[in-house]
């Protein structure tokens, strides 16, 4: 049986805690089910696939119309995550996760809540959502801002793409883009 969490930093955050079944051929695991998670209407329409080499650094990304669901089958990261809705009871938390290796977690990321990844080994990182890619609802805030105080915990600077090291510091986002939920 799987445990479900809700994080105790940032509320609807959910952390599913998976159970491997294995024997001298292998092992079998359930990575996701549907009613694990509280938004049970949500419709599985998209699984993506990203693939890291250690250091580099995705993120911070936020969405109004997508939650993420992220689960690591190969090399390990630390996922970091803010919550960027100013009516949640938990705005502006900050939690890291480390998932993957012998560390079989789940990761489910509400709407508004702003996420990225450090691959501390080279990785591969799965993540079902609920809305097809749209370039429209794909926003960022700077994963180093110092206003949102996430500790990485890097010990050497991180290999970015141009678009995540221009995400702007969350004083810079117009109130109309971010999160409203």
């Amino acid at each position: 049986m799987t445990n479900i969490e809700e994080s105790t930093t940032i509320r609807g955050v959910y952390l599913a805690r998976l159970r491997a079944f294995g024997d001298e051929r292998g092992q079998f695991m359930e990575t996701f089910r549907k009613e694990w998670f509280p938004q049970r209407s949500w419709d599985v329409i998209q699984m993506n696939r990203s693939d890291s080499q250690a250091g580099v650094l995705r993120g911070l990304h936020f969405h109004h119309k997508q939650v993420d669901y992220w689960y690591v089958p190969a090399g390990r990261i630390r996922a970091g995550m803010v919550d960027l809705r100013p009516n949640s009871p938990t705005y502006l938390a900050t939690q890291t996760v480390e998932m993957g290796e012998a560390n079989n977690i789940g990761l489910f990321i509400p709407i508004g809540v702003a996420h990225g990844f450090v691959a501390l080994t080279a990785v591969t990182v799965t993540y079902v959502v609920d809305n097809y890619y749209n370039g429209a609802d794909e926003f960022g805030v700077a994963w180093n801002d110092p206003a949102l105080n996430l500790d990485w915990q890097l010990t050497a600077p991180p290999i970015l793409s141009g678009r995540d090291a221009a995400n702007p510091l969350l004083a810079d986002i117009p109130p109309h883009n971010l999160p409203h939920t």
